[in-house]
This record gives C-alpha cells, structure tokens and sequence, in this order.
C-alpha cells in the first residue's frame, strides 16, 4: 500500500509565509548581505525553520520573488471586476510599477538566484503574460484597448518603464505610463 503523502501543518505553512514575507521585505531594502539568522529572528522562528523551508539563501529569495509576484498578478482580476479594462490596466500598471521600484533592491539578489542555476523568472514570465492578456481581453470585450497588441509587447513596454525608474519613483513613471495608456487605448497618432 502506496505511502500517503504528509500534510504540511498549519503552523509550517505560517511559518513559511512569514518567512518569505520578511525575506521579500529585507532582501529589497538591504540587499544579499542580511545574515539568513537575522531573516529568520525577525520572522519569529529558528534558523533550522528557515533552513528546513529553504536549503539554499537562492531557495528563499526565488520563492520570496515568486511569492511577490504572485500577489501583483492575483490584484489583475479583482480590477477587472470592479473597473472598465482601461482603467483596470492603468491601475494594475501602476500596481506593477510600484512593485517594480519598490523591489530594485531584488535585483543583485536575482542575478545570484540566477548564477545558482535557478531561473526566477521562467513562471513568472507566464504569471505576468496571463496577467496582461487577462487586461486586453477584458479590453478586447469592452472595446476600450486594441485588440493588436500582444501580450508579449505590454511586457516589454512595462519593463522599460520600471527598468527606466528602478533607481527613482513611482512619480516618474506617471508620464511613461500616461504615454503609454495613451497608445494602448487610442492607437498611433
């Protein structure tokens, strides 16, 4: 008779959550640096905790990235339901872009993640694409978005404004974003 597979307590799983919310926090404000001990006392929980969700330092900042990323795509629907999609999408832009500035402080973690041999961003790549083409198909139903642009295209766009304000604020995004909304709801001039 086959092994029935353990169920994670409701404790571990809190545990884990705090975790991956403390490291999120620590990792964008103070880099690779923070001793994973400092991680784990400010989350609550014993170094062997942290070690026991997260083998590897990569471990905890990919899952802690994901985790992240997660809730910024999740919010899509939820603005699809209560706005019309142009305006979802402004909103979730600015969502994106507030995450984006936010956590550029993830970046020099990331670049570890991926020299570890992790790819952080090959389900988020399809995490973010969901996310868009859910906005451009509710734009596509309402007829307030083009229905020529790709998925694909909103990304790039959206990564060179975060790329272009990693290092500023969310204010100077506005302009970029306008500039872009504008294209995206009216087309080329």
């Amino acid at each position: 008779m086959p092994a029935t597979p353990r169920r994670t307590r409701s404790d571990a799983l809190q545990n884990r959550e705090r975790l991956l919310e403390v490291a999120a926090r620590v990792f964008g404000e103070q880099g690779l640096d923070t001793a994973p001990a400092a991680i784990a006392k400010q989350a609550g929980v014993g170094v062997g905790t942290l070690y026991r969700h997260f083998p590897t330092r990569e471990v905890l900042i990919d899952a802690a990235y994901r985790r992240q990323l997660t809730h910024v795509c999740e919010k899509v629907n939820d603005l699809v339901t209560r706005h019309p999609a142009a305006e979802a999408t402004r909103r979730w832009m600015a969502h994106f872009i507030r995450y984006a500035t936010a956590k550029s402080g993830m970046s020099e973690a990331l670049n570890a993640v991926i020299a570890s041999g992790i790819d952080p961003y090959s389900d988020s790549r399809a995490l973010l694409t969901d996310a868009v083409a859910t906005l451009l198909a509710a734009g596509a139903r309402d007829g307030s978005l083009r229905t020529d642009v790709t998925p694909d295209t909103v990304l790039l766009l959206m990564g060179g404004i975060a790329y272009s304000v990693q290092h500023g604020s969310e204010e100077q995004a506005r302009p970029l974003v306008d500039l872009f909304m504008d294209m995206l709801t009216k087309g080329p001039s």
